[in-house]
């Protein structure tokens, strides 16, 4: 239907001046609202979001308190648009209810769909009146072509906010995917320098062992000879730092090595305290106490991971000495055997000292220890077997809690 010339030439100056951008769709349905109340001259009108049967006011003509609330599409002239797809006027509510219901204190209607290209209708502009009144074909056409600008921005700010969500994902997965391939790398590095360090560590210590052997057990002879207490204090020190060297090359071995497992099914609670009860008569467990236990599962449940039964072994002596010099006679060493969905967490903890928390990340660093006589490489060593079983190592400490290391290990059914 052609408009009127004034009618039609107020209505593309209104069109013409309408501003949209996708971060400011509430303020170019506003301006639709009031630019459509203006030129039918209508008390009041409403742009409407439809979803699953309710609707929500994105815009008004006038000032309104909320926003936010939804409203049932049921028995009111909104749904009967929606459903219909087709405009819809009523000139009087009193007269006409065949259609639904009007907002209180209005009592003629005009609502247009918003449907977008697609054909699908995603809102309504709806406009009231508080005296009856008919509306003819040319003030409907002025609606619908702000109708359709309208469902045009919506369709669009849809689109893009689906657009931003998705770029938003894509780069969490990318920022993932390359976490992943940074870590991914730097292991691959670490073993091939562990490997280069393994083989050059090997052709030093086996070159280093010939006259270190040589002159260990020339040590090892003068110790039977007689000789004076000064000189025996000499000797005895000599031997001491010769066995120290001695277990400094032995874990340098273990620690540059690659880590070369025969792996197997094992029921993990049932090693652990094979493992307890021969450590209960080790010097380093005098007058100590090791308590074993599993929480939060039935004891009789099978707990199976797939590892090197030595290495793992290797692992829980070395956590449980290292626990046992860490308290005082008298005081007791827990081993906790904890089931967590696919994972199982083997915690060794005692109450001795809490280690600072500046320290914390670097016990598992080489050559670094707390101990006056250590060699550094005893948790650097544990750390490269339980990361060789896809295993973790997480070390904490607190003065409530005392030390707790966990290995935490993938089970297999």
């Amino acid at each position: 239907m052609l408009l009127e010339s004034h009618q039609k030439q107020r209505t593309l100056e209104v069109l013409s001046s309408l501003s949209y951008r996708n971060g400011e769709l509430n303020k170019f349905l506003q301006e639709i609202a009031i630019a459509v109340s203006k030129l039918i001259t209508i008390d009041w009108s409403v742009v409407t979001l439809c979803q699953k049967g309710f609707d929500k006011i994105l815009a008004s003509s006038i000032e309104l308190d909320d926003y936010e609330t939804t409203y049932s599409l049921h028995g009111v002239v909104t749904g009967t648009v929606v459903e219909t797809g087709k405009s819809l006027t009523v000139d009087d509510s009193n007269t006409c209810t065949e259609y639904g219901q009007v907002p209180q204190g209005y009592r003629s209607y005009l609502g247009v769909p918003l449907r977008t290209s697609q054909g699908e209708v995603i809102g309504t502009i709806c406009s009231f009146h508080q005296q009856p009144r008919k509306y003819n074909s040319e003030e409907i056409a002025i609606v619908e072509l702000f109708a359709e600008r309208a469902a045009t921005a919506i369709d669009n700010y849809q689109l893009y906010q689906q657009q931003c969500k998705f770029n938003e994902i894509l780069e969490i997965e990318v920022g993932k995917r390359t976490e992943e391939l940074k870590a991914a790398q730097a292991k691959l590095i670490e073993k091939e320098r562990l490997a280069a360090i393994g083989e050059f560590a090997s052709g030093i210590i086996h070159e280093i062992r010939n006259p270190f052997t040589t002159m260990k057990m020339g040590l090892s002879y003068f110790n039977k000879v007689d000789k004076s207490e000064a000189s025996q204090i000499r000797l005895s020190l000599a031997l001491e730092e010769a066995d120290r060297l001695e277990r400094l090359l032995t874990e340098i071995l273990l620690y540059a090595k690659p880590q070369k497992l025969q792996i197997e099914v094992i029921e993990i609670n049932k090693l652990i305290p094979e493992i307890l009860e021969s450590l209960q008569i080790m010097p380093f467990s005098t007058q100590r106490q090791i308590e074993f236990d599993i929480i939060y599962y039935p004891p009789s449940t099978q707990l199976k991971v797939m590892g090197d039964k030595d290495k793992l072994k290797q692992i829980i002596i070395n956590l449980v000495r290292n626990a046992c010099e860490a308290i005082s006679a008298g005081e007791t060493v827990k081993v906790q055997l904890e089931n967590n969905l696919k994972q199982v967490s083997i915690n060794i903890c005692n109450g001795g000292e809490p280690i600072p928390p500046e320290v914390l990340p670097k016990l598992t660093q080489p050559f670094y220890s707390t101990k006056a006589s250590g060699t550094g490489l005893g948790l650097a060593i544990v750390k490269r077997i339980v990361e060789s079983h896809n295993g973790q190592l997480l070390i904490k400490s607190s003065i409530e809690e005392g030390t707790i290391i966990s290995v935490k290990l993938p089970t297999c059914s």
